[in-house]
């Protein structure tokens, strides 16, 4: 097994909610944040639209997200995106109209060791669906949609395409009952071999933390739109 690979085993752990880890005004903070910052992406086809969290326009928020997830996960780096200027960024602030589909954040330079990420609801209904399943070889979203596994150039910052998952989970048919109720926007072949591990209902207040070897993805219980923060870190 690569080196690598078994330094990001040694420190995976179960996904966890942490309850009622932000108040409303804090909530009402990072709403605002969002209406301020610059748009980064206006996904037409996924009807997502992308910010970027850059540094500077909410010191305090800065601080305060910070400190509460070292709280959790002890000492951490950023891996997400930079900036224009080589600085890292927050996080992704999300708001989607459609769910997102299969797929792993596991990073875009191998030499980095993935740690966990996060996930902060700012609007109260939807849910992640996050599998047992596990994929070590960078960011990807999975699909057996022939025309989406046609892309290969890809902008910085853009997942790979794969169908790989196919052979690696076994051909086990996934639960048409949990499909019917939270992943009808997804082939439930796509689905063959995934097991899950958790599905998290969205609080707002709370936050999600999940290793970045897990499979996951939005549910399809979505009211109108859903606005959330996603955030990357390394060791």
């Amino acid at each position: 097994m690569n080196e690598k690979i078994k330094e990001i085993k040694k420190l995976e752990s179960p996904p966890k909610v942490i309850k009622d880890l932000y108040n409303k005004e804090e909530i009402n903070e990072f709403l605002k944040l969002y209406e301020d910052l610059p748009t980064t992406v206006h996904n037409k086809k996924q009807n997502v639209t992308k910010k970027r969290w850059l540094q500077g326009y909410n010191e305090n928020l800065e601080r305060l997200f910070c400190s509460k997830l070292e709280k959790e996960i002890g000492k951490f780096r950023m891996d997400n995106l930079k900036d224009e200027k080589g600085r890292d960024i927050f996080g992704l602030i999300q708001e989607s109209y459609a769910p997102i589909g299969l797929h792993v954040d596991a990073g875009f330079e191998f030499k980095n060791q993935i740690y966990k990420q996060s996930l902060i609801p700012l609007t109260p209904v939807g849910s992640t669906v996050i599998f047992k399943n596990r994929f070590y070889e960078g960011s990807t979203s999975f699909t057996i949609d022939p025309e989406e596994l046609k892309k290969k150039n890809l902008n910085y910052g853009q997942n790979k395409r794969s169908s790989e998952h196919l052979k690696l989970y076994g051909d086990k048919p996934f639960n048409k009952e949990i499909h019917e109720k939270y992943l009808k926007h997804e082939n439930i072949e796509n689905l063959k071999g995934l097991e899950v591990e958790m599905i998290y209902e969205w609080e707002v207040g709370s936050m999600l933390i999940f290793d970045r070897s897990h499979l996951h993805c939005s549910s399809s219980v979505i009211e109108g739109k859903k606005i959330g923060i996603a955030t990357f870190t390394k060791k």
